[in-house]
């Protein structure tokens, strides 16, 4: 009996002065820097933890799980922009039409404009996806994926020129 007692009294413990350390760290790994608030939207993915979240001038707006790149050097690093918005983007490795099924790229492309080494590349973007098991994942050639409800959100809120930084 006195060990049950003892054991809940850890747990409470833990509970009352831990999880509110750990919950105030992660919030503020979500805010924003100050140089990035300035912006009417912003996105911030989150490698390391496979997150995007959404800003409107400077405030959280929503929070996603994602899927990014099988090896960390997959998807770039750095500070980007939406360069355009797609509905149902044709898959064109493998030939196929935009709103299949079998469409890998989901039924909604929001292309990056991405500048690595000197050279840029259109090639990179934040997209759904037809494997819904693959989000909060490494699994992706570089694209950032996600739930296909999640990114037609996303996608009816951006503009394009929206700033968004990839970072581990």
């Amino acid at each position: 009996m006195r060990v049950s007692f003892w054991y809940r009294f850890m747990v409470v413990l833990f509970a009352l002065f831990l999880l509110p350390a750990v919950v105030t760290a992660h919030a503020e790994t979500v805010q924003l820097a100050e140089k990035f608030a300035k912006y009417e939207q912003f996105i911030l993915i989150d490698k390391s933890s496979n997150k995007l979240y959404f800003y409107e001038e400077g405030k959280l707006i929503k929070s996603f799980p994602v899927a990014t790149g099988k090896k960390p050097s997959y998807t770039p690093e750095g500070l980007f922009t939406i360069h355009e918005k797609v509905k149902n983007r044709p898959y064109y490795k493998e030939k196929i039409k935009g709103g299949d099924p079998k469409n890998p790229l989901g039924d909604r492309w929001l292309g990056l404009d991405v500048t690595r080494n000197g050279k840029t590349s259109y090639a990179y973007g934040i997209h759904g996806n037809n494997n819904e098991k693959s989000i909060g994942k490494y699994v992706s050639a570089g694209c950032i994926r996600m739930h296909n409800k999640e990114v037609r959100w996303l996608y009816d809120q951006l503009k394009v020129s929206t700033p968004v930084l990839i970072q581990k």
